[in-house]
């Protein structure tokens, strides 16, 4: 399913504050089949899957410069990476299906990144975490790659510099989202650069 011009992520459902009003709410209707869902335990197979791939999202790390310290942090008690499913982070990309890129992307090491995405199985997701990741941050220069998106197709995009642990939780929130709303992932929307 690709996202037409024109349509929103509301319009495919994603239900976040950011996205609706914060007076609108679901209708009559929408909330009659919600309490019969849950009541009888009725889904479908979409939502079900959604569901398992949200709650076994394994993220295989591109730690570059300081973001990655921000990142490593998650997975401790203070953060708790593990209530998402989260907490076991791969040391292979054919074991991953998220990518959390972290820090500075270099024209050096674009080839060995753009490897790792292609060696993952999909459906897989992007996260691009920090202002360098993002866009190249303070580094424009001839070295910096300017934002990870020039070689990836990324889905959420994490602000700051380092963003804080918080910032990277809400980013995994917002990306589980968008996969319950049955938003496809950005390569299969935008595509990704050759």
């Amino acid at each position: 399913m690709a996202v037409e011009d024109g349509k929103k992520l509301r319009d495919h459902g994603l239900q976040s504050e950011r996205l609706l009003w914060p007076t609108k709410g679901p209708g009559v209707f929408e909330q009659e089949v919600a309490a019969m869902e849950q009541a009888v335990g009725l889904t479908t197979l979409e939502k079900a899957v959604a569901w398992a791939q949200t709650k076994s999202m394994w993220p295989d790390t591109f730690g570059l410069a300081c973001c990655a310290i921000e990142m490593m942090s998650i997975v401790s008690s203070r953060h708790d990476i593990a209530r998402f499913g989260m907490e076991a982070f791969r040391a292979s990309p054919r074991q991953a299906d998220l990518l959390i890129v972290s820090g500075r992307v270099v024209h050096k090491m674009a080839a060995p990144i753009r490897q790792v995405y292609d060696q993952m199985l999909e459906p897989k997701w992007v996260i691009a975490m920090g202002a360098c990741a993002s866009s190249g941050g303070m580094f424009n220069n001839y070295t910096t790659l300017q934002g990870v998106d020039k070689i990836l197709a990324v889905d959420v995009h994490v602000p700051g510099c380092p963003p804080r642990p918080e910032a990277l939780m809400e980013g995994i929130v917002r990306l589980h989202e968008k996969v319950m709303a049955g938003v496809p992932p950005a390569y299969e929307i935008r595509g990704v650069a050759s």
